[in-house]
């Protein structure tokens, strides 16, 4: 098939984590023309097939970014100074529907609010969810939500373990160790979930909900798991109220264990989902312990 009969796929955030991991397996699958969107195009020249710009907060540099595009790949940062998850999903559906665009997929997270009848505020996850109905309402002829996992890669970055009172390394969190609760997997297999997706629209183009889950896990199992691979690591549950004052941004992420621990990180059952996902996806994703083995070299907590 040559590149000029491959349908495009226009990837927005392609310079992250989640729209790198689409890009990558898009270009592994073959199937389709990739369009990498990026606020900066001349510093990523042969990220794709095509690199162009767009920008969520400037709506006028869209319609040429989506341009053509058979798909469109939508993934919002929350925590980017001054995003607008429900603006910018709105100003790319509007886009995207203007330029004629058949499938839309969507990352997503649960909406904790709704889930907690309104016990938890968890704004990372349910701004995300919000953005559902207003990409169901835009009328693509196929549209599909990933759910994105708890990252391994959050452990050794945002959750790295941290020198503790006691001298050890390890977590002091307000979850209570032993709950099975947290949805996770490596970030970088999103893509093969999206790619699959673009490729089997009759099977996963009609409002499915795809989450990525490598393994589900308490802390407890999380910590033994490395520690069996030779890590000294401990963990220690901290009182919720203490947590929360302790950095900016704190009260947040304390919501958010508590919500682990009351809900699941996917908030219900979802072995259905997660089959099918795989399925799609054409492939298991990683389990912690093969990922730990390579990412968490032993060295790191002697």
């Amino acid at each position: 098939m040559s590149s000029n009969s491959k349908k495009l796929i226009a990837v927005i955030g392609a310079t992250g984590q989640q729209g790198g991991a689409v890009v990558r397996a898009l270009q592994a699958q073959g199937q389709f023309k990739v369009r990498a969107l990026t606020r900066h195009p001349a510093k990523h020249r042969g990220l794709a097939n095509e690199v162009v710009e767009a920008d969520l907060d400037r709506p006028e540099t869209l319609k040429a970014a989506f341009a053509g595009a058979h798909g469109v790949f939508l993934v919002t940062n929350f925590w980017q100074q001054g995003t607008d998850e429900a603006k910018q999903a709105t100003a790319a559906v509007r886009a995207s529907k203007e330029a004629g665009v058949r499938h839309f997929i969507w990352s997503t997270l649960p909406d904790v609010e709704a889930i907690s009848r309104g016990k938890l505020h968890v704004p990372h996850f349910t701004g995300k969810a919000k953005v559902d109905r207003i990409v169901k309402e835009a009328g693509f002829a196929h549209h599909t939500f990933v759910i994105a996992p708890f990252f391994y890669q959050n452990l050794t970055g945002a959750l790295a373990p941290q020198k503790q009172p006691d001298g050890s390394f390890g977590w002091a969190l307000p979850i209570d160790p032993t709950v099975r609760g947290i949805h996770m997997g490596d970030i970088g297999e999103l893509g093969d979930i999206v790619a699959g997706a673009f490729a089997h629209p009759d099977q996963a183009g009609n409002g499915q909900y795809l989450p990525l889950v490598g393994d589900f896990m308490s802390f407890n199992e999380i910590v033994e798991t490395l520690n069996q691979q030779g890590h000294e690591f401990s963990f220690k549950q901290v009182p919720t109220e203490s947590f929360a004052t302790s950095f900016p941004g704190a009260a947040e992420i304390a919501a958010m264990f508590a919500y682990f621990q009351a809900h699941t990180y996917l908030g219900s059952d979802s072995r259905e989902r997660i089959a099918l996902a795989n399925q799609v996806a054409g492939r298991q994703p990683t389990k912690f312990s093969s990922w730990a083995r390579v990412n968490f070299p032993v060295h790191a907590s002697a």
